[in-house]
């Protein structure tokens, strides 16, 4: 059980750090009043459990392990649904309505596809 926790703690703190620099790097290249940073750091990590899920669909391509710091730690680090909902909230309160339906909105449909390309990606690579 502490070996579980150590890797999934060691994933998470990878992966905020990883979402920090992610925000960082965003928005300094988009000035918006618009989520980027949050919203580009939520598809990544979609797009990377998709990954993950489908290389773990491959048998022993990835230990219990590695999936465990990917999919719980590094992703659950790097994507947040806390800020997500902040976000929505402000833009709700600040009557930005049309910024506030298209996080949303965005943000699940982009979400699905890139988990959806990340496991196509792996079935692409090794093959169904």
């Amino acid at each position: 059980m502490l070996k579980t926790i150590l890797i999934v703690g060691t994933g998470g703190f990878l992966g905020s750090v990883a979402r920090y620099l992610t925000q960082i790097l965003v928005e300094k290249y988009l000035h918006s009043t618009f989520p980027w940073g949050t919203f580009a750091a939520n598809i990544a990590g979609c797009f990377i459990i998709g990954l993950v899920f489908a290389l773990s669909e491959r048998g022993n391509l990835l230990t219990p392990e590695w999936r465990i710091f990917l999919t719980v730690g590094f992703c659950g680090g790097f994507t947040t649904f806390s800020s997500f909902a902040y976000n929505n909230l402000t833009m709700l309160s600040e009557n930005n309505l049309l910024q506030f339906f298209g996080n949303i909105f965005l943000s699940v449909f982009f979400g699905l596809i890139a988990v959806y390309l990340g496991i196509v990606l792996i079935r692409l690579i090794y093959g169904q």
